[in-house]
C-alpha cells in the first residue's frame, strides 16, 4: 500500500529513542523527510544518522520540550531546514512525582501536564501556519490507554485524557484548513533503554510472570507496532480519520507501572 508520504516533511518530538525513534524511521522508510528533537545529543545523533542512511533529508535539534520556546524553536528551525511542515507527531510524555495523590505536589501535576498536554498544544500550534501554507496537514499526539483506563498514576492519566480531548477539539477547529488531528494511545511498550526493558533485565523471572498475567497475548507491544499505526494515521490513506483516538494495546486490560 502506497501511503503517499514520499517527499512530505514530518516532525517528531522525542525521537531519539523508543516509540519516537521508531516513528521517525518508519516515516523515512516511506520517503518522508524527517525532523526530530530530543534531550540527549548522543542518541539524537545516532537516530539522525539512521534517518539519513535511508536517503531522505533529516534534521535534528537538541531540545527540552518542557522548556519555554523550545518546541516552537524546533518546529520553526525544522521547517526552514526541510522546506515546510506537512506532518507532526507530538510524542514526548512522562510523569513527575509519586504514585498516589498524597505523594504528589501541585508542581508534580503541573510538570506532568507541561510535558504531556502543553507540549502537544505548543507543537501543534507552532505547526499550524506551516501546514496551512502547504494546503493542509496531519498531526498525531501520542497519548496512552491511561487516558481512559484508570491506573497509576493519576497525574499522568489526567494529562493523557486531556491530550485525547485536545485532538477531538482541534479536529473540529482545523478541519476547514484541511488539517487532521488524532491521538494514538499505546499500552505498555517494550523498547531498548526503556523502563520495561530495565525491569526485564533486572528480574527476568518476575517480568515473564508479569507478561503472562497482564497481557492477553503474553507479551508487551513493540515500538514498531505503534509506529506502523501512527504513520498510517498520518497518511493520506487515513484521510477520513479525524478526531479519533486509536488504542494500540493488544487488548491490555489496565495500565501497568514498573
Amino acid at each position: 500500500m502506497d501511503l503517499g508520504l514520499e517527499g512530505k516533511v514530518a516532525l517528531v518530538t522525542g525521537a531519539s529513542r523508543g516509540i519516537g525513534r521508531a516513528i521517525a524511521l518508519r516515516l523515512a522508510s516511506e520517503g518522508a523527510h524527517v525532523g526530530i528533537c530530543g534531550r540527549t545529543p548522543e542518541t539524537l545523533d545516532s537516530t539522525l544518522s539512521e534517518l539519513r542512511a535511508t536517503g531522505v533529508h533529516a534534521h535534528a535539534l537538541t531540545a527540552d520540550v518542557a522548556a519555554p520556546g523550545e518546541v516552537e524553536r524546533f518546529v520553526d528551525e525544522s521547517a526552514r531546514a526541510l522546506g515546510g511542515v506537512d506532518l507532526l507527531v507530538a510524542n514526548v510524555g512522562g510523569t513527575a512525582g509519586g504514585r498516589t495523590l498524597l505523594e504528589t505536589t501541585p508542581d508534580d501535576w503541573l510538570g506532568t501536564f507541561d510535558v504531556n498536554l502543553f507540549h502537544a498544544v505548543r507543537a501543534i500550534r507552532a505547526a499550524i501556519p506551516h501546514m496551512q501554507a502547504r494546503g493542509g496537514g496531519s498531526a498525531v499526539s501520542i497519548a496512552s490507554i491511561s487516558g481512559w483506563k484508570p491506573g497509576p498514576t493519576a497525574q499522568y492519566g489526567a494529562a493523557k485524557a486531556a491530550e485525547i480531548f485536545l485532538a477531538g477539539a482541534l479536529a473540529w477547529e482545523l478541519a476547514s484548513s484541511r488539517i487532521r488531528v488524532n491521538t494514538v494511545s499505546p499500552g505498555s511498550i517494550l523498547f531498548a533503554g526503556g523502563g520495561w526493558a530495565r525491569f526485564r533485565d533486572r528480574d527476568p523471572e518476575r517480568f515473564s510472570e508479569f507478561e503472562r498475567r497482564e497481557f492477553p497475548s503474553g507479551r508487551l507491544g513493540t515500538a514498531e507496532e505503534v509506529a506502523d499505526v501512527v504513520v498510517f494515521v498520518l497518511s493520506e490513506r487515513a484521510s477520513w480519520i479525524n478526531g479519533a483516538n486509536i488504542a494500540v494495546d493488544g487488548a491490555q486490560g489496565r495500565p501497568s507501572a514498573f
